[in-house]
């Protein structure tokens, strides 16, 4: 009777896995009316149809392989594009009239013709603002930070004071659509804001500014002429002052370049010969990526050889960071 019983068990089992094997062809260890198969089989539609979404089309794939064939050197499309992303930004960084936004901080070390040294830090942002579809304003204030000039001392030494100097802001109105050509005009100011006389003229000046250039994706040349008359403040003698700055530069791609650094500087009160300081600066620069967040780093040397005899800048070692940050007003006002 025992025996029995197991054969008809066996038997039992053998239809069950017949029946089983012909209902579910092709699923092992799923039960019928088990839930996780009907799961199974929506995620897997789920996935088809997101491939099939995000697939592209075989006319995309073949111009995405031609794309590839004929970049050089197997250079990447993401490679490719980090390049000329690099190339760009330099370039709107070197241009002084620019529509991006970014800080520069620009440490000057100067060597006089005392041979004493003499430190200072600019703090120059730039915040262009598009006013209409035809005409941007540039504000470029400077904050700087100055260690000043060496002056005797009652017991025969030299001291030097370190504190802010006088706040420059100039404003600038360009053309949006000029070409290659870089134009603007403007007023320029300086407020009487240095934290010691020593670091600062105490008068408050205004006068005309402007931006004359040309721009290709090769090079930039260029010149920004700054000139100021002092119009009141305190006791301290009346200022007449130009500040010229001449750019070029040649761009050599992966967001390098090379260039002239410096600024030709004069005082038209100072004495006979001593009013001019001229500059031969060379200055190399390099674009690179922090993250999400573009940065120039620029080094330069410069050398005087027109400069005021006493305690005029003979050398200067300048370091220059350029952040890109987000613009706050897009889109026009007007």
């Amino acid at each position: 009777m025992t025996v029995s019983r197991d054969k008809r068990r066996m038997t039992v089992v053998l239809v069950r896995l017949v029946v089983a094997c012909l209902i579910l062809p092709g699923v092992t260890g799923t039960a019928i009316g088990d839930p996780t198969l009907a799961r199974h089989d929506e995620m897997a539609t789920i996935a088809l149809d997101a491939t099939a979404r995000h697939s592209d089309s075989p006319e995309e794939q073949i111009a995405q392989a031609t794309a590839e064939h004929e970049r050089p050197n197997g250079q990447s499309e993401g490679s490719e594009e980090k390049e000329q992303s690099l190339s760009e930004i330099n370039r709107k960084l070197t241009n002084p009239i620019s529509s991006i936004w970014s800080l520069t901080f620009q440490f000057n070390n100067f060597i006089l013709e005392n041979g004493h040294w003499v430190n200072n830090m600019l703090f120059q942002p730039v915040l262009p603002i598009s006013l209409s579809e035809d005409w941007n304003l540039i504000s470029r204030p400077v904050i700087p930070l100055y260690n000043s000039v060496p002056r005797p001392t009652s017991s025969g030494g030299l001291r030097q004071t370190t504190s802010f100097g006088d706040i420059i802001d100039v404003e600038l109105l360009s053309p949006a659509h000029s070409g290659n050509w870089l134009l603007a005009v403007g007023p320029t100011f300086i407020f009487p804001s240095a934290g010691s006389k020593f670091t600062g003229q105490g008068k408050y000046q205004i006068g005309p500014a402007g931006v004359l250039g040309y721009l290709t994706k090769q090079y930039i040349v260029g010149v920004f002429p700054q000139q100021w008359w002092s119009v009141s403040g305190g006791g301290e003698p009346a200022v007449s002052q130009m500040n010229l700055q001449p750019f070029a530069s040649l761009f050599l791609g992966h967001g390098w370049s090379v260039g002239y650094s410096g600024n030709i500087l004069a005082d038209w009160h100072a004495s006979s010969g001593q009013q001019w300081t001229v500059p031969i600066g060379l200055q190399v620069a390099k674009v690179v990526k922090l993250g999400p967040l573009p940065v120039r780093l620029a080094i330069a040397g410069q050398y005087m050889p027109v400069r005021p005899s006493d305690f005029g800048q003979e050398w200067n070692i300048q370091f220059v960071i350029s952040p890109v940050i987000p613009k706050l007003f897009k889109g026009t006002i007007f």
